[in-house]
């Protein structure tokens, strides 16, 4: 997957990046936050978190949390363009564009799917759900752990945060729901560890919590990266 860097930076709180650049500067100021397999800097963050139990599910409903807004104060906030193109032009290669767009609707595309490991075209119309935009964190389990106390516009943050989304296959996703790294993992064991220390960068960067099991999962993940 392009532009995956190779390095952590454990993030414990809200943070602001908001682009001074128009569509058209996309390219030199996106590349997605570094996600890594330095091992013991994920688990110390891991043993950061709060450990408790899901709470209730009342209340939720995927509108408390305003996706594909670029009226947003992380990363590509305002740059004229809706986050799911955003994710799009990030993580797919060989893109082209709609006309006269800023290159802001991307329509073709290959993304290498870090779920699955394989490569799946990107044409965008009736089959455009073969690729989907994930939270690695979903707003679902996000909820249940700690954003029913985040305000709106931090809500909002949380589902447009480069940070939060990948591009992935559509089938992998809908498998995924809601799931926890103790419900589910990607297939690509490779990106296993990336993922799971994404999923905990997100969690202490909106100060969320992770379950028992949960928490069990993801440390016996990064016990086994590099």
């Amino acid at each position: 997957m392009r532009r995956i860097a190779a390095s952590l930076i454990a993030v414990f709180c809200l943070t602001s990046c908001t682009s001074t650049e128009g569509p058209t500067e996309y390219a030199a100021a996106s590349a997605p936050q570094p996600v890594a397999s330095a091992s013991n800097a994920s688990l110390d963050l891991l043993n950061s978190l709060p450990v408790k139990g899901r709470a209730p599910k009342t209340g939720y409903a995927r509108d408390k949390f305003r996706h594909w807004d670029d009226d947003v104060t992380v990363e590509l906030g305002h740059n004229g363009c809706d986050t799911r193109n955003d994710i799009l032009q990030r993580d797919l290669v060989e893109e082209t564009f709609k006309p006269r767009t800023h290159n802001c609707v991307v329509l073709t595309g290959v993304l290498h799917d870090p779920y699955t490991g394989t490569d799946i075209n990107f044409v965008r119309g009736p089959h455009s759900s073969d690729v989907q935009i994930d939270h690695v964190v979903s707003l679902s389990n996000a909820w249940q752990t700690g954003a029913q106390q985040l305000n709106d516009d931090q809500r909002r943050n949380f589902a447009n945060d480069p940070l939060n989304l990948l591009a992935v296959s559509g089938p992998a996703n809908q498998q995924k729901g809601d799931g926890d790294a103790a419900t589910w993992l990607p297939a690509n064991k490779a990106f296993r560890c990336d993922y799971v220390t994404r999923q905990v960068q997100v969690k202490a960067k909106y100060q969320l919590w992770v379950t028992a099991p949960e928490k069990e999962a993801i440390s016996r993940i990064l016990a086994n990266c590099g």
